[in-house]
């Protein structure tokens, strides 16, 4: 799978550690633990500190990425667009891939979600080279994947990975 720009560039963010379920509770409502919280916070301070700064951000509207989506709000400060969607929560990686199509007007995204499907959407636009070099015991929570569009040798478009932080 791959995408066409726009965007140029793409923010991939897990979300940061969630609890378990409560008992008769669901999965969609496991929120982020006191680590999980701190996860969220570091790796906010370290995406602005890097001035990462995506124009949009697209989360799950699961209450661990929303909480996770929200720390990073907070550390880029108000600048860029938050959408929620349902579209995003317990869905294939092509789902990504086709949230990522119809962003025409969008410069660079960062989609707060779930694994597997992040680490499949990372080895979808980056090669799963990509992935082994970068997430080898795979994708952390937390883990922020910044993915750039660039013309390799040729007019053959790619995407590479610049920066992976981790909490």
């Amino acid at each position: 799978m791959t995408v066409t720009p726009p965007p140029y560039r793409i923010y991939l963010l897990r979300h940061a550690k969630a609890g378990w379920a409560q008992p008769g509770g669901r999965d969609f409502d496991r929120e982020l633990t006191e680590d999980g919280h701190a996860e969220a916070e570091a790796i906010g301070r370290m995406a602005a500190a890097r001035g990462y700064r995506p124009s949009m951000v697209i989360s799950s509207t699961a209450a661990r990425c929303r909480q996770t989506a929200e720390a990073m709000r907070r550390a880029l400060g108000d600048s860029g667009e938050v959408r929620f969607t349902d579209d995003l929560y317990n869905c294939p990686a092509e789902t990504y891939f086709d949230l990522l199509e119809r962003l025409d007007d969008v410069q660079s995204v960062m989609i707060v979600g779930h694994n597997p499907a992040i680490e499949e959407v990372l080895a979808g636009l980056a090669g799963s080279d990509a992935v082994s070099e970068r997430v080898p015991m795979g994708y952390p929570t937390a883990g922020l994947a910044v993915i750039d569009h660039s013309t390799g040798n040729g007019d053959s478009a790619t995407w590479r990975v610049i920066d992976f932080l981790c909490a």
